[in-house]
């Protein structure tokens, strides 16, 4: 895997619109895992969400199985909060945590979660692999 740079921009909460970057992490592993990373301006602190997903396209009947099976308190030691979103093609949650301005926190931020995240999604895939009948049938 090559070295990703993701950029960290404030969104208006009004028009939802990405309007100033604040800041450049690179990310080294698991990058794949990243959809999207934005922050939100709470006029006394920064507020970073981070949608995560899962590292290759699912099955459907994968899609749920890997909800029931992932275990969200393995990153909530990381961050505020985490939010399953159902509405994406794969497994997605949103990750919430405070922004730092010294850019060496916030890339040890980001892959302390990304590595969590993908600790989690493979004991899952193990957990989940003799599953498939059972979720087909819902």
């Amino acid at each position: 895997m090559s070295d990703l740079v993701v950029v960290l921009m404030i969104k208006n909460n009004k028009t939802g619109f990405l309007e100033k970057e604040i800041a450049q992490y690179r990310v080294t592993e698991n990058e794949n895992l990243i959809v999207n990373l934005f922050g939100i301006d709470l006029e006394n602190a920064i507020e970073v969400h981070m949608k995560l997903t899962t590292d290759r396209d699912v099955e459907d009947w994968e899609f749920s199985a890997i909800y029931d099976y992932y275990d969200d308190g393995v990153i909530k030691e990381f961050v505020k909060s985490v939010i399953p979103e159902e509405d994406c093609y794969n497994p997605t949650w949103e990750v919430v945590f405070e922004y730092d301005d010294k850019e060496a926190v916030m890339e040890e931020k980001i892959k302390t979660i990304l590595d969590a995240h993908s600790r989690e999604l493979e004991e899952v895939y193990n957990a989940i692999k003799e599953k498939k009948e059972e979720y087909k049938e819902c």
